[in-house]
């Protein structure tokens, strides 16, 4: 009896870990608490785990995980050379404003998130699905600059498409 409840305490806070927002602002504003602690110098960056999980739609996750273990085999910068949530390599967060532009109808919507970074005026576009009972992100900004279109890309190599990468 004892170790069934070990077992669902478990299971529990393995659920919890991955739980979804329940709107689609509270996503991107989670998000971008993770941005501003990689900014700040500690933690990871909303695409990689421990987040990713929890803030993507499951096809966006993996497809950002595509692309770091192209990284790990190739040893070569993947489809992404920037924080894609901050639109550069470098940047910073101020005056953060997340807005709901488009929706929420029919499990999707388009939430804006506009900022200052080093006095600039930014603003990135964000594609969110209904998915796992909360609210995640299927896309970062849009048209050509659309994170999901790079991410899809093929690789030169990669154990994902039997090719094995030369170090």
């Amino acid at each position: 009896m004892r170790s069934a409840m070990i077992l669902a305490g478990l299971m529990l806070v393995s659920v919890a870990g991955h739980a979804a927002e329940p709107t689609p602002d509270a996503t991107v504003r989670k998000a971008y608490a993770a941005t501003q602690k990689t900014l700040d110098g500690g933690g990871e960056p909303p695409w990689r785990p421990p987040h990713r999980d929890a803030l993507m739609s499951k096809s966006l996750a993996a497809l950002f995980a595509r692309d770091d273990r192209y990284q790990d085999e190739s040893g070569d910068i993947g489809h992404i050379g920037a924080d894609p949530f901050i639109q550069g390599q470098d940047g910073e967060v101020k005056n953060l404003k997340v807005t709901v532009t488009q929706g929420p109808a029919g499990g999707k919507a388009v939430v804006t998130a506009s900022f200052r970074s080093f006095g600039k005026a930014m603003s990135v576009p964000f594609r969110m699905v209904e998915e796992g009972g909360g609210w995640r992100i299927d896309d970062i900004g849009a048209g050509k600059n659309s994170v999901r279109r790079d991410l899809a890309q093929p690789y030169d190599c990669g154990s994902f498409m039997g090719k094995p990468c030369k170090r």
